[in-house]
């Protein structure tokens, strides 16, 4: 029995401001745009893996969940807290220049950590945190 990954889930709260910044900046694919029921399902993923998708959605999506809920979910987006998503990229350096001169909050430049990659982070439009690594040679 194999069991791949399919999908995960990065909070934005606003898809407007996301969406170019992961489409334009880091070059991600938009699989699906569709809006439904009052919700809007975003998509999108790396050419390189068709089979996995990151969905941009509200930090509390559930229908169901309290105003107060959706409220503590929103400060807790807002202060960074929520964890997003570290990509992997054959070329760590040009990954930070192409995404820091397209005006993305650098977080961290690129070092050579000691668990053997060499990374970078970003925050994007939310507030996430992004990081990119690639393994040292």
């Amino acid at each position: 029995m194999a069991i791949t990954l399919s999908q995960c889930f990065i909070a934005v709260d606003d898809h407007d401001t996301a969406l170019p910044f992961y489409r334009d900046v880091l070059g991600l694919e938009v699989r699906n745009d569709v809006s439904f029921e009052g919700l809007r399902w975003v998509t999108v993923g790396s050419p390189e893996q068709p089979d996995v998708s990151i969905v941009l959605e509200p930090p509390l999506a559930d229908p169901n969940a309290s105003a107060a809920d959706r409220q503590v979910m929103a400060e807790l987006l807002a202060k960074g807290l929520l964890r997003a998503a570290i990509f992997a990229t054959d070329d760590v350096d040009a990954t930070f220049e192409r995404i820091r001169s397209a005006g993305g909050e650098v977080l961290q430049e690129p070092i050579d950590q000691p668990y053997g990659v060499r990374d970078c982070a970003f925050r994007d439009p939310a507030g996430n945190m992004l990081r990119f690594n690639q393994p040292r040679r």
